[in-house]
């Protein structure tokens, strides 16, 4: 998808290091009960107080980190993924985790 700002693609789509850091993130922190209901259930952890993971890896994103991902709940992916942005400092720390430059 191209970013309306700069007519580029997002550097998420090409990347997907925050979504793949750690298997206790993302976490649930502000999303009230509505916004939980919209999840598909095989895609939240047992505890249901996060994303369910493969690994380090949130079950919801597709594609290869580094090369190309997408997110399968894109909208309505929890607070925390939406608050994470190209260059901030998670992003950062997962990219360098993953061997990724990170972003100016």
């Amino acid at each position: 998808m191209d970013n309306p700002t700069t007519g580029h693609e997002s550097p998420c789509q090409a990347c997907g290091a925050c979504c793949s850091y750690s298997q206790n993130w993302p976490r649930f922190t502000i999303e009230d009960d509505a916004a939980l209901d919209l999840i598909p259930e095989r895609f939240v952890n047992e505890r249901l107080s996060g994303m369910r993971c493969d690994g380090d890896r949130c079950s919801a994103l597709s594609g290869e980190v580094g090369e190309a991902t997408s997110c399968l709940i894109y909208t309505v992916r929890p607070e925390v993924c939406r608050t994470c942005m190209p260059g901030d400092i998670e992003c950062a720390m997962a990219r360098k985790r993953h061997g990724l430059p990170v972003l100016a």
